[in-house]
């Protein structure tokens, strides 16, 4: 299925040309146009890497060629670049790196290399056997949440459930010697509390809506807290557990925290200027998926901030 087309149109002599470039989940395909005709086409796997896709053109009458060069400048963004010969006649986006989406998977392959490594095949099973029970116990605690609210449609229920089991882990603690509550058991057992009674106290559509705003505030302002006061030392170490590599703590923390009055506001405008079809739609599709998206990214900037940090304190050793 595909989910997206650019289209990138540019003259060239006296010929209307077009690059449509579309995707799906598994293959992206590039097509140039002149004067609404396909001439050349090229498709790709993109578990194979997105390169820059080339396409090129031959004149009869004339010994140069025209090069068309199609490539990501961004996570969201393709441009194209247009050579006669050797000679740059067009960008789309101008001062551009259309190889964008190729430096990076093959930084991200080196990365990947680097974690393949005996040594840190070591680190990370040493890792996973000390922080596996936590992250059981945060799996078990949102699959219990979902299946409440699934069977019963309570909310409500669904979430005084998900403190009940919670609570049920702070007294399981006391007697086992394995890490229960190091990942984000306590914390989410007191944001499933808040929202059961948030949805008790209001009993509106509308501030049912807004709850995901107030929580989001709230939860940003602590790690907010956490990350200017603490450089990240609680939320940090924890979402740490679920990572192959390190990031720098208080950036992290603190984009955490800029994120979630992000994702606040936007509940907010939703629920407040659209309907409440479309505010279901968005919380059920649309807003975990953007989410996600910010929060790879910052994972991304994060894991390179503390990369520089060991780099500059090499340096200064």
């Amino acid at each position: 299925m595909r989910l997206w087309t650019y289209q990138l149109p540019f003259h060239y002599q006296n010929d209307q040309y077009e690059v449509k470039f579309f995707f799906s989940m598994t293959e992206y395909t590039s097509q140039l146009f002149r004067d609404g005709i396909l001439i050349d086409e090229f498709s790709g796997v993109c578990k194979t890497g997105m390169k820059v896709v080339e396409h090129n053109v031959e004149f009869e009458n004339q010994t140069s060629k025209l090069t068309v060069s199609v490539g990501y400048i961004s996570m969201w963004t393709v441009a194209i670049e247009v050579r006669e010969d050797d000679d740059l006649i067009y960008a789309s986006h101008p001062g551009k790196d259309i190889r964008y989406a190729e430096k990076t998977i093959e930084k991200l392959n080196a990365l990947g290399d680097d974690i393949q490594s005996p040594e840190e095949q070591q680190r990370q099973q040493e890792k996973w056997q000390k922080n596996k029970h936590s992250i059981f116990a945060d799996v078990f605690l949102g699959i219990a949440f979902f299946i409440v609210a699934k069977v019963t449609d309570d909310l409500t229920l669904a979430a005084f459930t998900g403190v009940g089991l919670g609570l049920g882990l702070v007294v399981l603690q006391r007697f086992v010697k394995v890490d229960l509550l190091g990942g984000f058991a306590v914390f989410g057992t007191a944001m499933l509390l808040i929202s059961a009674i948030f949805s008790l106290v209001y009993q509106s559509e509308y501030m049912v809506q807004m709850k995901g705003t107030i929580l989001g505030i709230l939860t940003a302002s602590l790690a907010l807290a956490d990350g200017v006061f603490r450089k990240g030392g609680y939320f940090g170490a924890r979402f740490e557990r679920y990572l192959n590599s390190p990031i720098d703590h208080a950036y992290f923390v603190t984009g955490l925290g800029l994120i979630g009055l992000v994702m606040a506001a936007l509940n907010y405008l939703v629920a407040t200027y659209f309907s409440k079809d479309f505010w279901l739609t968005y919380s059920t599709f649309l807003d975990m998926p953007l989410y996600m998206v910010m929060i790879f990214t910052l994972v991304w900037q994060a894991g390179k901030k503390h990369s520089a940090k060991n780099r500059l304190n090499a340096n200064k050793g």
